[in-house]
């Protein structure tokens, strides 16, 4: 593949069929994915099991993108969303438990707030209200509260100006803040 080619266009290749420009949004895409998994799970099998399910989810469901902000954006969207799916499928006294069990009496690793927030998230009213954000709103605060990105960087990881994504982010917590009262 042409390096030259944007990522917009390769989500539109691999939604024709492409593996090559499926393999290539992989070269571009699953480092940093796998850096912000990491961050979020200490299990270095649930991030690579959610890795995998992301870029298959890309490859089956490519045609869902619109078109509208980074295509990084997309794909860590659907990259969050199999990792909390990975961690929701292992749940009670999972494979999870009983190394967050093993390794807390170790102390080599403790459970994140993080990852208590993200398994939460979907499942109780502020995760109703995320959904029923506009597409824009919820890429926002994905992008500033759940990455944890300043809001230059998910500026720029959603292709829209620094101004606007305060906006958008303003807007969605006043939103959800109306919502869950």
């Amino acid at each position: 593949m042409d390096a030259d080619v944007d990522d917009a266009t390769l989500l539109h290749a691999v939604a024709c069929g492409d593996e090559r420009a499926l393999a290539e949004l992989y070269d571009r895409h699953a480092g940093w994915l796998l850096v912000r998994m990491t961050r979020r799970c200490g299990s270095a099998d649930i991030v690579d099991q959610a890795l995998q399910d992301t870029f298959l989810a890309l490859w089956q469901h490519a045609r869902r993108y619109a078109g509208r902000g980074e295509v990084g954006a997309f794909i860590w969207g659907i990259g969050i969303r199999r990792l909390v799916d990975t961690l929701r499928r292992e749940g009670g006294q999972s494979r999870v438990a009983r190394l967050l069990r093993r390794s807390a009496e170790r102390e080599e690793l403790v459970r994140s707030a993080e990852d208590e927030v993200l398994l939460g998230v979907e499942h109780g009213p502020a995760g109703e209200a995320l959904l029923r954000l506009s597409p824009e709103l919820r890429a926002a605060l994905q992008a500033t509260v759940l990455d944890g990105l300043s809001c230059a960087e998910a500026a720029r990881l959603l292709g829209v100006p620094e101004g606007t994504l305060k906006s958008r982010c303003h807007r969605a917590r006043a939103q959800l803040r109306e919502e869950l009262t």
